[in-house]
């Protein structure tokens, strides 16, 4: 091979397998971030306060991160291309009921069902990659590639929220219809995977739901109800002892959904703490400043939407360079810049005077979408790096799980604090200000157990 080969995407049917991976992650990530701007306008037809609102984002991502490990099992199991048909299928089938919800609670359980295609979804995608493309250097920039979908996913999202939801907040769910068509008709001509059969682990599954799930509702009722109430107690002790129990099923399994060599590897732990650490900022300040933007400044989906193209357009410009900057100056370094660029924009906005134009806002973001392209497309490589190609899926999907569950966390905690009486601009300062020591941390994790090697 010469120096030149890793340049290109590899053979036509490698090729074919990446654009069907990207179209996949394009799909689960718009729907991350399409439904904030609309948020408000869904309120306004189907009720609810605030927490009705971080269960339509929260419905998504928590199932996301509950079947996430288990998908990664599953796409070990059947096959890469299999599973990932089977979750694009799920995915735009309840996309469509959630364009037809009659009512928010059936919206909820619908984004319970988008969540769960989208859950198999992310793991097979980063497989299908894996086993496409088996060299190093290669695969880093097959992966670039691949976080182009969710690169551009992010950037159009808010605006296309925007556009779409001054129409109907029903369509933000019907585009997904045409892309995953489109994503279902590439996969046939995608190159086959391979399968490794091993039992399902069910108990693992089971506690893994009821822990997420429990964690999730005792942070979004703790908000509205307080921390000593009857309900919020008991779903934080269902948590505790679903934690505990799973990872004594998982330690005691012949075949754990969460295998515990994986987290022998310090590169491995610090993946999965940094993808949860990011998460909490890029996914948290979408969902509170959509809020903010819409009741506070009172400005449109539409124009609330403008304000995030900034912040996601760096992400997409800058995606393409990511691999070539990593080759010269090393994964890590890349890591903890784009941290502490998350740091300093996330200090900045909830430090920023109430007085300050929407521009300034807009440029501060941009230190955050910075941190889109300069920290995860690197984690991952070097997470894929750190395991064998037949753990692939399973690593990717506690990867992604760890990344979800900081999504969820972060929404039902800021909702909290929204829904405080010190008010809505109180609420946003101390949300992105959490979020900002949880960024110093990541920091901190990417410089003591990142391993480029």
């Amino acid at each position: 091979m010469t120096t030149r080969e890793p340049l290109t995407i590899g053979t036509r049917a490698s090729g074919l397998t990446l654009l069907t991976a990207l179209l996949g992650f394009f799909l689960v990530t718009l729907d991350a971030v399409i439904v904030n701007v609309a948020l408000p306008r869904i309120r306004t037809d189907l009720g609810g306060g605030i927490q009705g609102l971080q269960w339509v984002v929260d419905g998504y991502t928590l199932m996301f991160a509950a079947f996430l490990l288990s998908a990664g099992s599953l796409v070990d199991r059947i096959g890469a291309k299999r599973a990932f048909g089977i979750g694009t299928a799920v995915f735009v089938l309840a996309s469509a009921a959630c364009g037809l919800a009659p009512g928010l609670t059936a919206l909820v359980i619908f984004r319970f069902a988008q969540g769960a295609g989208a859950a198999v979804i992310m793991p097979a995608s980063m497989a299908l990659i894996a086993q496409a493309y088996p060299d190093p250097a290669c695969r880093a920039r097959a992966v670039a590639w691949w976080a182009m979908g969710g690169a551009v996913a992010s950037s159009a999202g808010p605006l296309l929220g925007g556009a779409l939801t001054v129409l109907s907040w029903r369509l933000i769910f019907l585009v997904n219809i045409p892309v995953g068509i489109a994503t279902l008709a590439l996969l046939t001509r995608s190159a086959r995977s391979s399968r490794h059969r091993v039992p399902f682990d069910w108990t693992g599954q089971v506690l893994a739901v009821t822990a997420m799930a429990a964690l999730t509702f005792a942070a979004i009722e703790a908000g509205a109800a307080g921390l000593t109430d009857p309900r919020v107690l008991i779903a934080a002790g269902l948590a505790a002892v679903a934690i505990v129990a799973f990872v004594a099923v998982q330690r005691r399994a012949d075949h754990p959904m969460t295998p515990p060599d994986l987290f022998t590897s310090p590169t491995v732990l610090s993946a999965i703490a940094i993808g949860f650490a990011f998460m909490v900022g890029y996914y948290g300040l979408p969902f509170v400043m959509s809020l903010y933007l819409q009741q506070q400044a009172g400005l449109s989906a539409l124009s609330t939407g403008i304000v995030f193209m900034p912040m996601m357009l760096v992400g997409l410009v800058l995606t393409p360079f990511g691999p070539r900057v990593v080759e010269r100056l090393g994964a890590r370094p890349v890591v903890l810049l784009g941290l502490t660029s998350m740091t300093l924009g996330l200090t900045g906005i909830a430090l920023l005077p109430r007085t300050a134009p929407v521009s300034v806002l807009a440029v501060l973001m941009v230190l955050v979408g910075f941190a889109g392209p300069t920290v995860i497309p690197p984690v991952i490589a070097l997470l894929l790096r750190a395991v064998p190609v037949h753990r692939a899926g399973t690593a990717s999907g506690i990867f992604n799980t760890s990344r979800q569950l900081g999504g969820a966390l972060a929404v039902a905690v800021f909702g909290a604090f929204l829904n405080t009486p010190s008010g809505l601009p109180a609420g946003v300062r101390l949300s992105l200000l959490t979020a900002a020591v949880v960024s110093v941390l990541a920091a901190v994790t990417a410089l003591a157990g990142l391993r480029e090697k």
